[in-house]
């Protein structure tokens, strides 16, 4: 396995819509990748697989409005409020044609980038993804995490829980990772939500979750970007662990085998944050396919600039 790129990464901080999105940016030159996270986490779960993606590529992994060290504005923090603050920051850094990397709500940010803009998309890699699920049935792999997630989108259940006891952070993150997180890293997701009220993001996700066809308008749009995914040709990489938690292996295989220009790659032992327990195995899978992407893109372009 090669070394990562020692390329220094810099914190960022963009004005959005009356409020900031903090974001990491580091690499040399070459295409525009995004990295997007999910909840509760930040672009922190990022930072052992950027390195390796950052001697191919120009890497810019936001945190998501409400997340991490960007701020937390007044607002529902419904995914319709996660797609225009993420619309207005990428336009204020006049990014374009990109290469997504996702997981969990980043995987719904990207889809639904990607479903109005197909044409800026010059890949997308994903793993534990939010799909439109026709019933509970069809979320996660243990019953268990059903029930808490129907308590958490239940009044006052979710608020005790998530708000006041704050599972997500110290039960569903630490739980849904193979390795032991050290005191560091919980330390490091902790810190963006020290009081009840700073936990509205982290309580509104689950809500937005489009199972049994609710939330309605959150459903119908997950509906409408999966048949754009379908329909698209731009080259894609899904990842899964064993047992994966939103996506099984073998659901993940069926998953890429329904989708034009997808590898799936199983990494082996994960359960949600994948990040977190193969981050190397990531991180150069993802720099190899880029390669490939440049590698075809000049090819496609050869020919055009032979004629000029």
């Amino acid at each position: 396995m090669s070394t990562p790129c020692s390329v220094q990464s810099t914190r960022r901080e963009a004005s959005v819509l009356g409020s900031t999105i903090s974001y990491v940016e580091t690499g040399t030159g070459g295409p525009v990748v995004l990295f997007l996270h999910g909840n509760p986490t930040s672009s922190t779960i990022w930072r052992n697989i950027i390195p390796h993606v950052a001697s191919v590529a120009r890497c810019i992994a936001p945190d998501l409005i409400g997340f991490g060290q960007s701020g937390k504005p007044d607002i529902e923090y419904r995914f319709a409020d996660h797609v225009r603050y993420l619309d207005v920051f990428l336009d204020a850094l006049g990014t374009r044609d990109t290469i997504i990397v996702a997981q969990d709500w980043g995987t719904a940010l990207a889809f639904h980038r990607a479903a109005r803009m197909p044409h800026q998309i010059l890949g997308l890699a994903f793993m534990e993804f939010i799909q439109p699920m026709a019933s509970w049935n069809d979320f996660h792999q243990w019953p268990q995490a059903r029930d808490l997630f129907k308590a958490f989108r239940t009044s006052g259940q979710g608020e005790k829980l998530i708000l006041e006891d704050n599972v997500f952070i110290e039960r569903v993150l630490p739980g849904s990772v193979v390795r032991k997180l050290s005191k560091a890293e919980m330390d490091a997701y902790r810190a963006p939500f020290p009081t009840p009220q700073s936990r509205r993001p982290i309580l509104q996700l689950p809500r937005e979750l489009p199972i049994a066809g609710e939330p309605v308008d959150v459903y119908a749009m997950s509906e409408r970007d999966h048949a754009a995914l379908r329909a698209s040709a731009y080259p894609k990489l899904l990842f899964s662990g064993e047992p994966g938690a939103l996506v099984a292996p073998a659901a993940a295989q069926a998953f890429a085998v329904r989708l034009r220009n997808c590898r799936h790659v199983h990494l082996g032992p994960g359960r949600h944050y994948l990040q977190e327990d193969h981050p190397d195995a990531i991180g150069t899978a993802i720099r190899d396919w880029i390669g490939e992407i440049i590698a075809a893109s000049e090819s496609d372009t050869l020919p055009r600039r032979a004629h000029a």
